[in-house]
């Protein structure tokens, strides 16, 4: 009989979290798991990915913050497939997972941590050491992320990092020129892209101020911001204000981002904090040199000029001053390209990834 595993998240959205998830899901299926993907809260653009290679899916609709009817749902799912591990994926699948997973007798429970979160309240890390203690097995990506943790109170020794897998894009002949039709900006320019939802979190007011900086050094720039969030109004509003409306180019949601990689010149990450930012990760297996804060989760990715360019937060002249350094330098960027891909190859695939998921599973299913 196969093992069961149950792997429980908030949404299907496109972000980070979910995009590991969905990878992982795969693997366990190729590596003779019976894997189930269950979701919290509402599906998202990675439902048709899981169906496609038919992962059942199991949706609770946990509706607003405290919805004690979607935990009872959540539990008698549990006593129901009977599985024989439980992996949650983001706080509220944590919450709501780990605790009904552990009442319902389920064999072995798992977290999994994917960001520093200073935005949690003190009951809500109260929450989190209290699940550890009863389920003291936490996947992370980052050792940011288990310093940040061991700081609010829970083991260091809880925790196994498992850093983030990267995939090479599918393989497009798409042309400059093409998507930049698409997309609505100059194709003569060099792109500087940033991928990420919008909010505040990941620095873009200071990106986009960047951006304006960088256009007093050189005119032959653009800025473009790929996704959406709540932060959306006032980034435009930031940016028509300081005039940057020509160069900046906020581009919502898209399908075609490995399209919109390929030609980048530069990846921009601005974050304030982070876990391990999948932009990064696929920027550097595609080729684009990335300069990015220098935050623990990012200087997991980054050594400073071997694999990428780091500023401090905030520090906007820096940032344009190395990516003018860039632009300027063949002989770095060419270094940070092989650099970068190499790391990635070693220690980002996703054949690893899965197995030291399954290699963890295994032990703690046989009580190692």
């Amino acid at each position: 009989m196969k093992t069961k595993i149950a792997l429980v998240i908030p949404t299907l959205d496109q972000g980070g979290a979910e995009k590991q998830l969905c990878l992982l899901a795969e693997g366990l299926l190729q590596e003779h798991f019976d894997v189930h993907v269950i979701v919290l809260t509402h599906t998202g653009p990675r439902e048709n990915w899981l169906r496609e290679r038919n992962i059942p899916l199991h949706f609770i609709n946990k509706r607003g913050k405290l919805d004690p009817f979607a935990w009872w749902r959540l539990y008698r799912l549990f006593q129901s497939l009977r599985p024989d591990l439980v992996h949650t994926w983001i706080f509220a699948a944590n919450a709501y997972g780990r605790s009904a997973a552990w009442l319902a007798n389920v064999p072995i429970v798992v977290g999994s941590e994917r960001s520093v979160d200073p935005w949690k309240s003190a009951w809500q890390f109260s929450i989190d050491r209290f699940l550890a203690k009863r389920a003291p097995r936490i996947t992370t990506n980052s050792s940011g992320v288990v310093q940040f943790y061991a700081d609010k109170g829970i083991p260091k020794e809880y925790f196994f990092l498992i850093p983030n897998a990267a995939i090479a894009a599918p393989v497009s002949d798409v042309t400059k020129e093409e998507i930049a039709d698409r997309l609505g900006v100059p194709a003569r320019l060099k792109w500087i892209v940033s991928i990420g939802r919008l909010w505040h979190q990941k620095g873009y007011k200071d990106l986009i101020w960047g951006a304006e900086m960088l256009r007093m050094l050189r005119e032959d720039t653009c800025y473009l911001i790929v996704g959406e969030g709540p932060e959306r109004n006032r980034l435009e509003l930031y940016r028509d204000n300081i005039r940057a409306g020509s160069q900046v180019y906020l581009l919502g949601e898209r399908t075609d981002v490995p399209e919109i990689l390929k030609h980048a010149d530069v990846l921009w990450n601005g974050s304030l904090y982070e876990g391990q930012s999948n932009a990064i990760l696929e920027a550097q297996f595609g080729g684009v040199p990335v300069i990015v804060t220098d935050i623990p989760g990012n200087r997991d990715l980054v050594q400073d000029r071997e694999t990428g360019l780091l500023f401090q937060p905030g520090d906007v002249h820096r940032l344009t001053r190395l990516t003018n350094e860039l632009f300027r330098d063949a002989e770095l960027r060419d270094r940070i390209i092989r650099n970068a891909r190499r790391q990635i190859e070693l220690e980002h695939s996703c054949e690893a990834m899965v197995q030291r998921h399954v290699e963890l599973y295994r032990n703690w299913l046989q009580g190692k």
